[in-house]
């Protein structure tokens, strides 16, 4: 199956109708959404096109193909509006074999490493900088921000398809990319 991979929209209807242009360009099957729809917080500016209502409005008709973390700026008056649940600080599941941990990554230094087999990919938003690091086996995957992206990096996804994350810019260019070939160890 193939998934496209963004965290941190903010309540940009531009940017968010990028990624969504995006996605059906890709072909994805399904949507992770890392935190943080639709409201841009106290620390950031206003994200270009800042219309929470709009984001709504475009993300809703996809509620069958999203899954969702809960990001640090989500609250439960969100998820009145929003169609497809958004409240899980943690999601378990899998990319083909592959084992995943979605997490919006605001308390990403709680995640017990050294109790995850290896293999595992955690993958999440939060920082808006996208990145690829392994520790102890478990390798972590950061998107970066869809509409507010940090230290220069690209307003961007991850698209995962057959063992291998591509990081993707909302023009649909690879700029890093991370092949995930599984072996079960406990």
């Amino acid at each position: 199956m193939k998934w496209m991979i963004a965290s941190d929209i903010h309540g940009s209807a531009y940017y968010c109708r990028k990624l969504l242009e995006r996605f059906e360009a890709e072909g994805a099957e399904r949507l992770l959404l890392l935190g943080d729809i639709l409201y841009h917080g106290p620390r950031n500016d206003l994200p270009q096109e800042y219309s929470p209502k709009k984001v709504i409005a475009m993300l809703n008709p996809l509620k069958d193909k999203i899954v969702c973390v809960r990001g640090n700026c989500d609250a439960e008056v969100d998820q009145m509006v929003l169609e497809f649940p958004i409240m899980d600080e943690r999601k378990d599941l899998y990319m083909d074999t592959i084992p995943v941990i979605a997490v919006h990554g605001h308390h990403l230094e709680n995640l017990p490493v050294q109790e995850l087999n290896k293999g595992t990919v955690v993958i999440s938003g939060h920082t808006h900088i996208p990145c690829i690091r392994e520790e102890k086996g478990v390798v972590f995957l950061n998107p970066g921000s869809v509409s507010i992206p940090k230290e220069e990096s690209a307003h961007g996804y991850i698209i995962y398809d057959n063992t291998t994350f591509r990081f993707m810019d909302l023009e649909g260019r690879e700029y890093m990319k991370f092949t995930q070939k599984i072996q079960f160890v406990k």
